[in-house]
């Protein structure tokens, strides 16, 4: 597996990208400057990774060897955590998960509570985003994001429903406030036939109402709504998620004074 790092200190800042993205989606910003992993560095170490079958900002293909697929969140904590003790990547962790890398880090820190001192959620994926969505709008979706990492969701969330709760720790949640598609996006032609407006109205009520959900199983974390960004916050408003985690690192750090 593929795995960078950058910067010195404590704790280590570990990143966990979304689905079919490689470790340099935190390398991107709309400016270029101020990138995650650039910024992290100079705060505390920081390390990112690819995990198999995705592909970078221009598609580039996974730096890490393929895998037999469906993958789910359990697979990525046993690839992650063999991949952190081969490396001696030093605890303690501060995990940041983005989109579906949200269940990962969550499944992490409920496995391996002893060596995760804190969380930052950046829109994750939420086992709720379903509630929200007919039996046909969860095909649609999962058919608009099964490449090039095909991942099984409901194992997944089956998985991190049924794990351990995550124990109190110094956490922040991100949630993007613009809707992932639009009226004008499905105009365009840039989706599927079946990526009606219907569709992406459903898709964004139930992700509000999946984040929510998600603020209320951690009532000890500060939860950020007002992000001005779709999707990828780190990519569009990186100073957001730089500010969420430096918060996190210097809360995790004034504890082990």
């Amino acid at each position: 597996m593929y795995l960078e790092c950058d910067g010195f200190g404590t704790p280590t800042v570990v990143l966990i990208a979304g689905k079919g993205n490689r470790a340099d989606t935190w390398s991107a910003s709309v400016d270029l400057r101020t990138t995650v992993f650039r910024q992290v560095a100079g705060v505390t170490r920081v390390c990112a990774y690819d995990r198999p079958m995705t592909v970078g900002n221009y598609g580039e293909p996974s730096r890490s060897d393929a895998v037999p697929e469906p993958v789910t969140a359990q697979d990525g904590v046993s690839d992650l955590h063999a991949l952190l003790s081969a490396a001696n990547v030093q605890a303690p962790y501060v995990i940041v998960g983005h989109s579906y890398g949200g269940l990962i880090a969550r499944l992490y820190a409920s496995t391996f509570p002893s060596v995760v001192a804190g969380l930052v959620l950046e829109d994750a994926l939420s086992e709720r985003i379903y509630d929200g969505l007919t039996p046909q709008q969860r095909e649609v979706f999962e058919a608009i994001n099964l490449v090039p990492e095909r991942v099984d969701n409901v194992r997944t969330f089956a998985q991190v429903v049924n794990a351990p709760r995550v124990q109190p720790m110094p956490m922040e949640i991100l949630t993007a406030d613009l809707r992932p598609i639009t009226a004008q996006d499905i105009a365009l032609g840039g989706y599927p036939s079946d990526v009606t407006v219907e569709f992406a109205d459903a898709l964004w009520a139930a992700q509000i109402v999946a984040q929510n959900y998600l603020a209320t199983l951690f009532p000890f974390a500060k939860h950020i709504t007002k992000t001005n960004s779709h999707h990828y916050i780190h990519v569009e408003q990186p100073q957001l998620v730089i500010d969420a985690i430096r918060e996190v690192v210097d809360e995790v750090r004034a504890a082990n004074r």
